[in-house]
Order: C-alpha cells, then sequence, then structure tokens
C-alpha cells in the first residue's frame, strides 16, 4: 500500500492552522491529514485485532478460537501500510489523558489502543504480539506482515516510555524479532526521552489536530537507536533500602570482580534506565519531594505548586543556600564516593578522581536532560581532543559523566550559561559509596529517587554497564 501523499496548503488568515512546536513539528501549518486515509494507514484487519484481544484478556495464546480467524488465513496485501497499537498512561496530561485516549480509538480502533491501567506493556508483549505471531506462523500472510511492519506509540512520560521499551527488550533475550520501534506523545514533565527523538517537551493546546498529524508522522518516520544502561546495586546484607520501582532485587550478584569485590554476604538490586542516574544533593531534594507528594498528594496538583515546593526543598536542604561545612551531609561527595571507570575496548578498571567540593554526580545518556537542558554542552573539538572525548551521541556506547557544585551552579548550567564539570566519558562505571559521617546517600535514576543507607565497615557498589542490545526509537523530526 502506498503512502498517502502529505496535504500543505497556503491558508488564509481565516482559516484553521496551528503551530505544532510541542510535538515537535517545528513550525509547519497544515491542513490535517485525511482521517480515512490515516485509518487505512495504521489500522490491522478486524479478525487480527479481536484475536489479539481475546488472548490478552484470556492471558493465553495456546488456543485461539477459530471464529476469530479467516479460513486459510489473508494475504500480505491486506496489512496495512503501518500497523500501529499506542499504550496511553491516562493519569499524565493532566485533564487530557481520558480524552486523548477517545481521540486515539477514534483514530485508529478501541483494540489497538491500550490503557496501561488496564492492559500492562509485558502483557502485550507475551500475549498480544506472541498471538500475532501464531497467527502467522500457521501461514497468515497478513499477520506476518503486520508483524514484520508493527509500531508502537507511547502516550505519556519518559517514564512511560522507559516502561514499554524494557518490556519491549525482553523480546530479544528470546531472539524474537524485529522489536517493533517506538515514538512518543508527550505527557509527562520533563519530556527528555520525547525531546531527544523529535517529539517536543509538551502536550499541545491545539492536541486535536496535534494527535492525528503525530500518528502520521509516526507511520513514516525513521528509525533510530538508543543505548540502555544496566545497573546493578550491591550492598552488604544487614543494610535496608526501600528501592524505587525500577528497581528489581537480582537473583545473583553479578558485580565485576576487576576491583575490590563486595562485601561477603550481599544483597543486590539491577534495574535498566535510558536518560540518567545521578547521585547526591540533586537526588535528596527530588527524594523529599517525592516523598511529600505521596504523603501529601494535596500539596502538589499542579506544575506551579510543584516548583514552588521543589524551589522550597532545594533551599531548606543546602543545594542553594546552606554552607558545605555545617553538616556532614552538606559537603562535597569525594568524602563518600569513588569513581572507577571503563574505556572504549578496555578491561581495566580505571580510577577517576571526584573534583571537589561537587555535591552531585549525573551518569547522562542523552543529550537532553531536566526537561530540555544539554549540560554536557555542545563542545570544541579542541576540546574533545585535550579531554580524550568524542562528540556525545545516545546510541554511542558511551556514558557522560560530570558534577554540578551546587543549586547556583545547576542553575547556571541548565540555563545553559556554562557547561557542567566534566568528569568522563566511558563504556562502563562504577561508584562505590562508603560511609562514616554520613549514615545515607541519595540516589536517582530516570526521576525514580531512593535514599541508599551506607555502611561504615563495607561498601556499596553501584555499577553502570550497556545493556549488549539497543531500543529502536521513531523519529519524530
Amino acid at each position: 500500500m502506498d503512502a498517502p501523499t502529505e496535504k500543505f496548503v497556503a491558508l488564509e488568515a481565516d482559516d484553521e492552522t496551528t503551530s505544532m512546536r510541542g510535538c515537535g513539528l517545528a513550525n509547519l501549518t497544515w491542513v490535517g491529514v485525511d482521517k480515512e486515509e490515516l485509518r487505512q494507514r495504521l489500522m490491522m484487519p478486524e479478525y487480527i485485532r479481536l484475536a489479539m484481544r481475546d488472548c490478552i484478556r484470556r492471558k493465553d495464546t495456546t488456543a485461539i478460537p477459530e471464529h476469530l480467524l479467516l479460513p486459510g488465513g489473508a494475504v500480505a496485501d491486506m496489512a496495512p501500510h503501518a500497523p500501529m497499537v499506542v499504550f496511553i498512561n491516562p493519569k499524565s496530561g493532566g485533564r487530557h489523558g481520558p480524552v486523548l485516549k477517545e481521540r486515539l480509538q477514534q483514530l485508529m480502533s478501541e483494540e489497538q489502543v491500550f490503557d496501561l491501567t488496564e492492559v500492562k506493556p509485558n502483557e502485550f508483549v507475551r500475549y498480544g504480539l506472541a498471538c500475532l505471531e501464531k497467527v502467522a506462523g500457521e501461514g497468515d500472510e497478513c499477520a506476518k506482515e503486520c508483524r514484520a511492519r508493527l509500531r508502537i506509540m507511547v502516550a505519556g512520560g519518559d517514564g512511560t516510555v522507559g516502561w514499554v521499551l524494557g518490556c519491549l527488550g525482553e523480546l530479544n533475550k528470546d531472539g524474537t524479532l524485529p522489536i517493533p520501534p517506538v515514538g512518543v506523545i508527550p505527557l509527562g514533565t520533563g519530556n527528555d526521552l520525547s525531546r531527544s527523538f523529535g517529539w517536543g517537551g509538551s502536550f499541545p493546546f491545539a492536541w486535536r489536530i496535534a494527535v492525528k498529524r503525530t500518528l502520521h508522522r509516526a507511520s513514516m518516520g525513521p528509525v533510530a537507536r538508543l543505548d540502555s544502561w544496566k545497573i546493578l546495586v550491591s550492598m552488604p546484607s544487614g543494610e535496608v533500602v526501600n528501592p524505587p520501582y525500577s528497581l528489581k532485587p537480582a537473583e545473583e550478584n553479578e558485580l565485576d570482580q576487576g576491583l575490590d569485590a563486595a562485601p561477603p554476604v550481599a544483597k543486590s538490586y539491577e534495574g535498566v534506565f535510558y536518560n540518567y542516574l545521578s547521585i547526591g544533593m540533586d537526588a535528596q531534594v527530588a527524594y523529599g519531594f517525592h516523598h511529600l507528594r505521596n504523603t501529601k498528594p494535596y500539596l502538589a496538583q499542579g506544575p506551579i505548586s510543584n516548583k514552588l515546593i521543589y524551589s522550597g526543598f532545594s533551599c531548606t536542604q543546602g543545594w542553594f543556600c546552606t554552607p558545605f561545612a555545617s553538616d556532614p551531609g552538606l559537603r562535597g561527595l569525594r568524602n563518600i564516593l569513588k569513581i572507577h571507570i571503563k574505556k572504549v575496548n578496555c578491561s581495566e578498571w580505571e580510577e577517576i578522581a571526584v573534583p571537589k567540593n561537587v555535591r552531585s554526580v549525573v551518569a547522562l545518556n542523552l543529550e537532553s536532560y531536566g526537561s530540555g537542558s544539554h549540560p554536557w554542552g555542545n563542545l570544541k573539538p579542541d576540546y574533545l581532543e585535550k579531554r580524550g572525548f568524542v562528540e556525545a551521541h545516545c546510541d554511542d556506547g558511551l556514558i557522560e559523566i560530570f558534577a554540578f557544585k551546587h543549586g547556583w551552579h545547576a542553575s547556571f548550567v541548565m540555563t545553559e550559561l556554562i557547561s557542567a564539570k566534566h568528569i568522563a566519558q566511558a563504556a562502563a562505571v562504577r561508584f562505590e559509596l562508603r560511609g562514616g559521617d554520613w549514615k545515607d546517600a541519595f540516589l536517582q535514576m530516570d526521576g525514580e529517587p531512593w535514599k541508599q543507607p551506607m555502611s561504615t565497615d563495607y561498601s556499596t557498589f553501584v555499577e553502570i554497564k550497556k545493556v549488549p542490545f539497543q531500543s529502536l526509537m521513531i523519529n519524530g523530526v
């Protein structure tokens, strides 16, 4: 099926126009894509949609009811050009979540839009995608083409996108290919994943037009690659930690033995991140804010109140105003932290000095951080050569490590007046935390903070290594 031609028309002043900067579409003005053409482009045949829905509801793919299938299967020409499913987090995007869900169902079909409060992405992979593969394996050429061409859109924030990417990543372990690429309808707060792949940083005001146009572009956009990073937290077994949702207990301690290992008896947690991991004061502020929001949600009901509360935590916890020496917990991270890295094509760990008086260290994968800022900066070739760095990209197998001295320094960096304090580029990183005057450290991973207890007798290790496979993203630019 050929792609329908996009219709760009010069409009009069009184015609309905809109700027789609919010969806990453620059300042294009257009008459919307024809709704029926879009449906033909995206919507899978009804028998496939119903079969997938049935398998997900029953959580079983072993016996697909015969009345849901076409006798003898269907020919490849019945497959749409870009079959698509959408996951939507109805809690994101404020009041837009439920109405956006309804709009998406109108543009595609009810069976191809999944509410994440009802169908989890791992359930779709295990039962919905498996159903499609089963039908294709029985000789249905249409199902085979739908599986090969399938694309996924996620309407939510970075955490929701990462959740979907993680579930799709499990297909690599089973050798179930191809992996469907993922695009984004940004409904979160920071939306750095969305920004990094051209989908914009906010939900546009003219959303009814924007979502139709976004789906059309998602059906045609080129596929880009994204590194993902596995984190392993290994600590003395007597320590108690309440990890975030994205960290799960590890079945075994796979800590690299190239350095002094963890204590003889240790417990471990593991997870995957796509944007960043940070240690220090910024994570402590985020932890306080999240704790307040969870215990007193009525205090944080909108972007303005959230920012005011967040600013208050920043000041009261010393990120901006309190001298380093007034409290051990406010001193530089070099008191509790060691950093080791592995460079590209190098098997040996190398210790990197922690700069003096820095109070936050960040390991960053994406170019965009903190709602669209670029803390690593656009470094000049001479500086890159002098430091042994290369130009940073999200698919280069390297992670950038930098630091903030305090809140004022971070503010200047985030407004891109200066760059952050560069520490290293690495193919693997190990942070070693040891207590003393400090009882706890604070960490956050892709916006999820937690308090990490520290022992004075044994170190806690946080090890970051690249996941062997890359995620696939639809580029919206």
